[in-house]
């Protein structure tokens, strides 16, 4: 009898064991695993308003807050885009960064063009291409669509100070 006891008792020893071994390894390999099994797709729709209400004629840039994860950390980023419209049904979104080395741009209403503070470069608002400065190619066009009535754009940000469109990431 006591024999059986002492069996018993082990095999419940051991089962704790591998409980307690369970518990701690299973979070550790999920934890390492997790940001393989869990990248984003190379395209990231975002929402930009309804299509009705942008102004024709009138780049309109719209901010939004992306969260971006690396590996375990998990912030959330800001990142703008210029939205532009000359009959309400065909929409132009350009990414809000200068491709010369990045920089945030704004737009001129009296000369009817993009320019970026940094080093002067100059941007068309209807079709974003190079006006005057250094910049080595024109603005970052971002695909878009309509669904139900609101404007969406495939948002990727694009290597600076090179005349390729390339994306990253």
């Amino acid at each position: 009898m006591a024999a059986d006891r002492r069996t018993f008792l082990k095999l419940l020893s051991a089962a704790g064991g591998v409980a307690a071994a369970a518990l701690t390894v299973i979070p550790a390999l999920r934890a390492f695993a997790s940001p393989l099994a869990s990248r984003p797709g190379p395209e990231n729709w975002i929402r930009l308003g309804e299509a009705s209400e942008f102004d024709l004629d009138v780049p309109v840039n719209v901010n939004f807050v992306q969260t971006v994860q690396d590996a375990w950390v998990e912030n959330r980023v800001l990142h703008n885009v210029w939205v532009y419209t000359e009959d309400g049904e065909n929409f132009i979104v350009y990414n809000g960064r200068c491709p010369h080395l990045g920089c945030g741009f704004s737009f001129d209403e009296t000369a009817k063009e993009f320019r970026c503070p940094c080093h002067r470069g100059r941007f068309d608002a209807k079709t974003g291409a190079v006006l005057a400065g250094p910049p080595p190619r024109g603005l970052d066009l971002l695909e878009t669509r309509i669904e139900k009535g609101i404007l969406h754009a495939s948002y990727r940000d694009f290597r600076a100070g090179v005349p390729d469109k390339i994306a990253l990431g």
